[in-house]
């Protein structure tokens, strides 16, 4: 009735309460119904309709910019920025992506992917629009569970002392992905039971009753707001007073005529404000509200329409042994970084939630309180997908490798991840990571082989000891007779080698060949007898699922190199970041799944 690719700012601040309410429920209608089919996520999402349709009433996109940090919770705001007819397309190849991309609509305002970074970019968009003279206005709309992340207060910091247009929207539901934890969710919950309503209702009417237009901030009006808002505050000054911002809140985010109440206010101050509305996370579908953790992101048609089962998987295997040599070494601690079921740790927190810390959505502060842990003794592993991990690359490089810090991490998603799209694939963990000295990786193909390298990793490496394993299941159940390799030995002229989970069907595709097959488990440091056995061959061919770029298969291109290789040396893999697609049609682009190396090794 509302939806299509036209609508627009103007259309929606005409709308009637009614009409606004009726666009709401069409919204979550469309996302609830699309996500069960492209998967995705979903709670997220539906907790924000009300917020994101006030935005759009109060912010006009042709001058004013909304940010959204993360991005996973902008459905709404595609469907509201000319892209329903697309919608469909979402999460798929040459479809929509699943955050926020600039160059995918110039309603969006910055990319999103990773947390606590829409603060910072907020503040220097609207700084930029002071610089060049635009009046308009920027709100960042960030999660209580994204202010965990250092980050956020870092542009909270530099928010305050600005003059500017900028409204920070604080969603609080009490979640990330699983229920937020720290001091500041506890504080945020002392704000939501001991504050009154940010103004009463009446008194938000007759202020904005007075402005001529709404956004306009005349002096008068100001003047008004401000002594509206400074009114409304009960009790001592919050956080964010005392960094410097206005505060109001708490305001319902599902009540539409609050919501556009409380944002018009923060507008029209044209100073840093921060609105703190509280949503549920899966409002209007009983199961998401229900399960809001279970609901963050669901799969492809299992979405909405039963209990999502979790397949055996290696983020579950790595949980699950973790736990078990817990049992027999009270050293050994897990770390999480706002991921305990996602990444298998749910086991662990249960057996030994003493030896269990989740930091919140804050990768660097994990990889220093994990060299913190192993200073004194203990053995942290530290849980996180790769794609967040590279937040905490100095941290690594400084707090650990430098003194040989012995500190595990247990590297989820690595490779090709699928639909998230470019922002999470696990691509850069090899070439970033192997640069690193005292830094020993190792990947597995399969369950088995993860078992052995999670425990040579915590009780016989030292430094930094690695272990990256891929999304979803293993392709074949068998461990490797030796320690760090396998091979087939020299009966061909050629050598195809691989590692990780493409490895699992290597010794298949070079049979088909005639091939000879190399498969690494320990890929780095690279020991030099690696490129002892390739150089003995005419061609060589290494297939790596990760950016080629700084990668296992340069790094024997060079040691070759330096062995006066001859022959022909080919690389297949990642040449850049690697779109949304599925995971299979991802192998597929980029010539490592089963046909494409067969075709490769037969086909010079």
């Amino acid at each position: 009735m509302y939806l299509d690719d036209n609508i627009n700012h103007d259309m929606i601040s005409d709308m009637t309460l009614p009409q606004l309410k009726g666009l709401c429920r069409e919204l979550r209608g469309c996302i609830l119904r699309t996500v069960t089919k492209t998967g995705g996520h979903l709670a997220s999402n539906l907790g924000t309709v009300e917020l994101t349709v006030a935005l759009h009433y109060v912010f006009d996109i042709k001058e004013d910019r909304i940010l959204w940090d993360v991005g996973h919770q902008a459905y709404a705001h595609k469907l509201l920025t000319g892209r329903y007819s697309r919608f469909s397309t979402l999460r798929s190849n040459g479809g929509l992506s699943g955050f926020t991309r600039r160059s995918e609509s110039e309603a969006d305002a910055f990319i999103s992917g990773h947390s606590s970074t829409s603060v910072s970019a907020a503040c220097g968009i609207a700084a930029a629009m002071k610089l060049s003279g635009r009046k308009g206005s920027v709100a960042a709309v960030i999660g209580d569970g994204a202010f965990t992340g250092g980050m956020a207060y870092e542009g909270l910091n530099n928010a305050a002392k600005s003059r500017t247009g900028l409204v920070v929207v604080l969603n609080d539901n009490a979640m990330s992905i699983s229920k937020s934890t720290g001091a500041f969710a506890r504080y945020l919950s002392q704000i939501r039971s001991t504050r009154k309503y940010y103004c009463a209702k009446e008194n938000v009417k007759s202020a904005l009753s007075r402005l001529p237009v709404v956004g306009i901030p005349l002096e008068k009006s100001v003047r008004t707001a401000k002594n509206l808002v400074k009114d409304a505050i009960y009790g001592s000054a919050t956080l964010f007073e005392n960094l410097g911002c206005t505060y109001i809140g708490p305001v319902d985010g599902h009540n539409m005529e609050d919501m556009i109440e409380a944002l018009s206010v923060a507008k029209m101050l044209r100073r840093p404000c921060v609105v703190h509305v509280f949503t549920t996370k899966g409002k209007g579908y009983r199961p998401a509200e229900e399960n809001p953790g279970e609901y963050h992101a669901v799969p492809r048609k299992a979405a909405g329409v039963q209990t999502v089962v979790p397949k055996s998987s290696f983020s579950e295997e790595f949980g699950l042994e973790l736990e078990r040599l817990a049992k027999t070494d009270s050293r050994i601690c897990a770390i999480t970084a706002a991921m305990k079921y996602a990444t298998g740790l749910n086991f662990f927190s249960h057996s030994f939630p003493e030896r269990f810390f989740d930091t919140g959505i804050a990768e660097q502060h994990s990889v220093t309180f994990a060299a913190g842990l192993a200073a004194e003794g203990m053995l942290p592993v530290f849980g996180v997908y790769s794609t967040f991990l590279q937040r905490g690359y100095d941290q690594i490089i400084h707090d650990c490798a430098i003194e040989n810090t012995h500190v595990v991490l247990a590297v989820d998603r690595a490779g090709f991840v699928g639909e998230d799209g470019e922002t999470h694939q696990g691509i850069m963990d090899v070439p970033m990571l192997s640069a690193i000295p005292n830094t020993t990786i190792y990947s597995p193909a399969s369950y088995e082989e993860l078992r052995r390298c999670l425990k040579r990793a915590i009780f016989d490496t030292k430094g930094i000891a690695v272990v990256r394993y891929p999304k979803g299941s293993e392709y074949r159940s068998y461990m490797t007779p030796a320690q760090d390799f396998a091979y087939s030995g020299k009966r061909s002229r050629t050598l195809a080698i691989s590692y990780g989970r493409i490895a699992g069907w290597l010794d298949e595709v070079a049979e088909k060949t005639g091939a000879d097959w190399l498969r690494l488990v320990k890929i780095a440091p690279l020991p030099d007898w690696i490129s002892e056995i390739a150089a003995a061959y005419e061609r060589v061919v290494f297939f790596e699922e990760s950016l080629l770029n700084g990668g296992i298969a340069e790094r024997l291109g060079a040691q070759l190199m330096k062995r006066g290789f001859r022959g022909k040396y080919e690389t297949v893999g990642a040449d850049g970041f690697v779109p949304a697609a599925g995971v299979e049609e991802q192998l597929i682009m980029y010539g490592l799944d089963r046909q494409s190396m067969t075709e490769r090794l037969l086909h010079p």
